[in-house]
């Protein structure tokens, strides 16, 4: 008997790990800055307003948080804001913004 081949539709879709929760917000996020393309539709669209709510919800994660997570997980929600942050404000002033280094 062969083994069935590994699917997009048969493989389980990761969860339950909260840097990989929060990398999935960030790539959102990008998305809605229009640093990266959005796989669906293969363009860049900035967003403001979407990419408003995203840091936001990331910010509000990173406040009701405070002091339950592990070293690494707050040295990465800490980092996607602090890069993503001038990124939505230059965004939701009118400007096209750059990826952070």
């Amino acid at each position: 008997m062969t083994d069935p081949k590994h699917t997009a539709e048969n493989v389980p879709l990761p969860g339950g790990d909260f840097r990989l929760f929060t990398t999935r917000l960030a790539y959102q996020l990008m998305m809605s800055c229009g640093l990266l393309e959005n796989p669906v539709t293969g363009g860049t669209s900035p967003n403001p307003d979407n990419a408003r709510m995203l840091l936001d919800d990331l910010r509000m994660l990173a406040e009701k948080t405070r002091g339950n997570l592990e070293e690494d997980e707050q040295q990465q929600l800490s980092k996607v804001l602090s890069d993503l942050t001038p990124v939505v404000d230059k965004l939701a002033g009118g400007e096209s913004p750059a990826a952070p280094d």
